[in-house]
Parts: structure tokens; C-alpha cells; sequence
């Protein structure tokens, strides 16, 4: 499997991946040392790691949708639904979202204005501990 992480579909399939993984070692290993070891250490390091991991999955969805114009009854509605199914990640990179062009569309407005929002919501003090 060869992931180009110069462009937003390859980006896309990344977090795809390490999404799927961080749900694989959270239910795999993390939960069951939680409940036969009572250990909840690794759940509880786990746990927001992959729920950071899904929702940048989302965003990226959005985002990815956007900028390469994908009809949403047609592709986006199935990549943010495999993000909710456990394990969907893997099926959709292997069914969608390999075979799209990993060449990146020439919106660079539209990355410039995502990448300003973003950092000006992260600047704002709007994550807090």
C-alpha cells in the first residue's frame, strides 16, 4: 500500500489508517487490560488518541470533499459512514479512496482559508485542559 502524503486524498488515507489501528489496539488490547486486569492506564491514554484520530478523520472527510468536488450521495456520505462502522476505515481506503487520483486539485484558496480558521480556533484559547 503506498500513501502519498502530498496530497489531501493521501492524507485522507493515513488518518484512515492510523484511525483503524488506534481502534484495533484500543479494543484489542487497552479494553480487555481494563476489565481482566483492571487496568484502565492504556484506555484511558487510547481512548482520546483515537477519538482525536476519528475526528480529524471527519474533518478531513469535509474538507477532502470539498476541495475535490465529490458529489455527496455519491462518495462522502460513504466515507463518513465507514468511519463510524468499526474497521470501515480499511474497506473504504481499499474500495474509494484508492482508487481516486492522489494528485491535488488546485484550490489553494480553500486550503489557505481552512488553514487560517484552524489556527486561529486553536490560538483563540479554545482548548483548554
Amino acid at each position: 500500500m503506498s500513501i502519498s502524503l502530498k496530497s489531501p486524498v493521501g492524507r485522507l488515507r493515513l488518518l484512515g489508517l492510523l484511525e483503524g489501528i488506534s481502534l484495533l489496539v484500543l479494543v484489542g488490547v487497552a479494553v480487555p487490560l481494563k476489565h481482566l486486569y483492571n487496568n484502565p492506564a492504556l484506555v484511558r491514554t487510547l481512548g482520546p488518541i483515537h477519538g482525536l484520530l476519528f475526528l480529524l478523520f471527519v474533518l478531513n472527510t469535509l474538507r477532502v470533499g470539498v476541495e475535490y468536488r465529490w458529489k455527496f450521495s455519491k462518495t462522502t456520505w460513504k466515507v463518513l459512514l465507514a468511519c463510524v462502522i468499526p474497521f470501515g476505515t480499511f474497506y473504504i481506503d481499499r474500495t474509494i479512496l484508492a482508487a481516486l487520483p492522489q494528485h491535488s486539485p488546485e484550490y489553494r484558496y480553500l486550503l489557505f482559508c481552512f488553514s487560517a480558521l484552524a489556527t486561529a480556533w486553536f490560538s483563540s484559547g479554545s482548548i483548554t485542559r
